[in-house]
């Protein structure tokens, strides 16, 4: 599915180059995001697991070794703890480390250092040491892939203070959001949605973009809000497309950013249609998920007409490759939510 078009903030800018509008898949577009970070800033590096030669296991950075050096696109040992560890002691001499780790289901090594360095450093130095680090993660499931390739560990990483968290869901949202988090100097947990690495979508890299801790409303209804991010945005909005063929028009709201969330769009959105599905392929247990739910009932509760439900993963590991689309939300799964929401 081709990326929607943005309702709340547009992005295309008429008086642009028609040459800086093209059509690029999620993963060229994170490409041409860190090429533009790398020739703008000579302090920002990109460094990780088979990120240089090989262009990443994706082919995220391909190209870029060959065109700034191996002293600004390192090739690291299979070490995350180290990989975070030296983007810590970077960051501290100046530098904008961008680390890549390979796979989520990866990242458990390096917590300690994200956790414990990464996220606290900044407070602790009252603000004379900055923490400009990007940690990119390719998450989720949809792939096919082996154990410890599919994980969506994002709400681990929103419950700690100091670090932010988003993620994107379209090649348009990842060239911009990527270009936003290297530019901030708190740390960013940048979560890329792995099967929807080649979808395509038309980017203009004139444009004016959208600010990077914001949520956005990508289709207006009345009858329901239904908000997600990353991988399941697509979904949610096919699920839209299909309800409106029954004339229920679904209201479709993507995060962004999971910490700091931005959910006045949301308690705008819910105030009006007074029922809420939320989608997520993480599991539901302590997730973002129900800390939205929490909010939501806490700031609109006069206004619900039904409870918030949640169309997720289960809080089980992550399935075989067989077993994954019992386990991912589908069309089906947040239809029937929609449904069971609609008949209070």
């Amino acid at each position: 599915m081709a990326a929607p078009a943005m309702e709340r903030t547009d992005v295309t800018n008429g008086s642009a180059r028609p040459d800086a509008t093209r059509t690029v898949t999620m993963a060229k577009s994170l490409n041409m995001g860190l090429r533009s970070a790398l020739e703008q800033d000579p302090k920002v590096l990109v460094m990780g697991e088979d990120v240089g030669k090989l262009g990443g296991v994706f082919r995220v950075t391909d190209g870029l070794q060959k065109d700034f050096g191996e002293h600004r696109v390192l090739d690291t040992p299979l070490a995350e703890s180290g990989i975070i560890g030296t983007a810590v002691g970077l960051a501290i001499r100046g530098y904008r480390p961008v680390c890549e780790i390979q796979f989520d289901g990866f990242i458990f090594p390096g917590y300690d250092q994200i956790v414990s360095q990464l996220a606290k450093l900044h407070f602790r130095s009252q603000g004379k040491v900055k923490m400009p680090v990007v940690v990119r993660v390719p998450f989720g499931g949809g792939i096919g892939a082996v154990e410890h390739h599919s994980e969506s560990p994002e709400s681990l990483f929103a419950h700690i203070g100091g670090l932010k968290v988003v993620s994107c869901s379209n090649p348009v949202d990842a060239y911009w959001m990527l270009r936003q988090a290297i530019e901030c100097d708190d740390p960013v947990l940048f979560f890329e949605p792995k099967r929807r690495y080649y979808e395509k979508a038309e980017l203009n890299t004139e444009a004016q973009p959208p600010p990077l801790f914001a949520s956005r409303v990508l289709r207006r209804g009345t009858a329901a809000t239904i908000a997600t991010y990353g991988p399941t945005v697509p979904t949610c909005l096919a699920a839209a497309n299909a309800a409106a063929e029954e004339g229920t028009e679904l209201e479709v709201i993507d995060l962004r950013s999971l910490s700091p969330l931005d959910l006045g769009p949301v308690f705008e959105s819910v105030r009006r249609t007074g029922r809420l599905v939320l989608a997520s392929e993480a599991p539901p247990e302590s997730s973002i998920t129900s800390e939205i739910t929490a909010r939501v009932q806490q700031e609109c509760f006069y206004s619900l007409e039904a409870p918030v439900l949640r169309v997720t993963g289960f809080d089980v590991p992550y399935p075989p490759t067989k077993l994954e689309k019992h386990f991912l939300p589908d069309l089906d799964r947040v239809l029937d939510a929609v449904d069971r929401s609609l008949a209070f």
